[in-house]
């Protein structure tokens, strides 16, 4: 055991209820401000990116320079959080999100647009404390519990989430009058920034004791081993569990496909003729759908299992696809598929989360994670710096079809899962067994 964790405050097992629903608070007001300051940066991200950059080809890289922030920043907060905890790891990552969002600000009003997008890569910092958290919140959970865990953080993103976008634009106003020749586009930043350390700060003071760490104390001995932590550790688990491996690919296609599309739909309506107000109201939309509805994609994963739910997750992406490809000038098409999409998301994170925090063992968890994230966000990276192009070169619709494409390979393993898990049940229970493989453990199903 590490001095970390003989530092750390025994917990009562009779006590954990009431420990889990503090915890669950503390992450939920996090989860809050965490997503009030992402959304209302990244509203305006490809627009500024284009005032900067002078041209449309390279817009696409400021979300895809936060979206590779959030992968390459994955891998050390994940590392952070293995050896200290997920306290420190969260705190360091929202207090690197504000100095990159402080970092744009200078850039925009300097016009320096590599500078940019090294402010946008640290931006991306906060991303990955948003998404860490949701398994901070499966730390202390039940294993019939941890997507129900996962789906309350998710959830409460959606406040701040949608509230980011539309006050994008009076943050914007609100810095044209400060004579200091900052750009309106880079205004939602100099926001962004404040309500980061705040998130920071309530973290630091209040996520107490630190739930990976008290997860740890309370797991068997055999799983307390530094060795059986590492990174690699958590690679070799992954590596070994088709459960895992489905996983990881299930919320890295999410991603991609939510990324590249979401990224340069504001530049899609602006062709359009669209409002930086009517931006503000589609990409809220998409919100809600991404964030809103992580409590019944929760009850699906938990209910019908998490398998199912990945195959649906599948299924919303294609429709989303196709009715934002196919919408054209219309507005009201765009932001229905953009809320579809989202939805998708969500079906995807929640059910590949808990799919991951079920199929690797406790003591390897926080790494595997720290993988997952990694895994995600470097794909998303790669698809949002394609997305730009595709979009330069071809059109939009054109991107949506090649996302796509992306959801073949995702919906062929699901398939070849689901049979693998029949096959291996079939000698013991028949299709009960069947729908039991498709369950976290400790859930029976009838």
């Amino acid at each position: 055991m590490t001095a970390v964790e003989r530092a750390a405050v025994p917990v009562d097992a009779a006590l954990l209820p009431a420990l889990r629903r503090r915890t669950t608070a503390v992450l939920v007001a996090s989860q809050i401000l965490g997503g009030l300051g992402v959304a209302t940066g990244i509203a305006l991200s490809v627009v500024l990116a284009r005032e900067v950059s002078g041209t449309e080809a390279l817009s696409g890289l400021a979300p895809t320079a936060t979206v590779a922030g959030t992968a390459v920043l994955s891998i050390p907060m994940a590392a952070l959080m293995t050896a200290r905890g997920r306290r420190p790891g969260l705190v360091l990552a929202y207090l690197v999100g504000a100095l990159g969002a402080c970092g744009v600000v200078v850039a925009a009003r300097a016009g320096n647009y590599p500078l940019m997008l090294c402010g946008m890569a640290a931006f991306g910092a906060a991303s990955s404390a948003n998404l860490q958290a949701r398994f901070a919140a499966a730390d202390l959970a039940e294993p019939q519990r941890r997507a129900r865990a996962i789906s309350h953080v998710v959830w409460a993103t959606t406040i701040g989430a949608v509230l980011g976008p539309n006050i994008a634009a009076p943050a914007g106003r609100s810095v044209t009058g400060l004579g200091l020749g900052i750009p309106a586009t880079a205004g939602p930043f100099l926001w962004a920034a404040g309500i980061f350390v705040v998130a920071a700060v309530l973290v630091a003071v209040l996520l107490r004791p630190d739930p990976l760490l008290t997860a740890r104390a309370l797991a068997p001995p055999e799983e307390r081993s530094p060795q059986a932590r590492s990174l690699r550790a958590g690679l070799t688990a992954v590596a070994a569990s088709p459960r895992a491996r489905l996983a990881l690919v299930t919320v890295a296609v999410s991603h991609t496909a939510m990324v590249s599309v979401m990224s340069m739909t504001p530049l899609d309506l602006t062709h359009h003729g669209a409002s930086v107000d009517l931006i503000g109201l589609v990409i809220s939309g998409h919100i809600a759908g991404m964030y809103a509805f992580a409590p019944l994609m929760r009850r699906l994963a938990d209910r019908v299992g998490r398998l199912s739910v990945v195959g649906l997750a599948a299924g919303l992406l294609a429709v989303a696809l196709f009715v934002a490809g196919t919408a054209g000038g219309s507005h009201g098409q765009t932001a229905a598929g953009l809320f579809v999409l989202g939805l998708g998301w969500s079906a995807g994170l929640v059910s590949g989360s808990a799919l991951l925090t079920d199929a690797v063992p406790q003591s390897a968890r926080a790494a595997a994670q720290g993988l997952s994230d990694l895994t995600m966000n470097t794909s998303a990276g790669f698809g949002g710096a394609i997305a730009g192009l595709i979009v330069a070169q071809a059109s939009y619709a054109w991107l949506n079809v090649a996302a796509a494409v992306l959801l073949v390979p995702l919906a062929a393993l699901v398939l070849f899962t689901r049979i693998g898990s029949r096959s291996r049940n079939a000698d013991g229970a028949g299709t009960a067994g069947g729908a039991a493989a498709d369950s976290p453990p400790g859930v029976r199903r009838s």
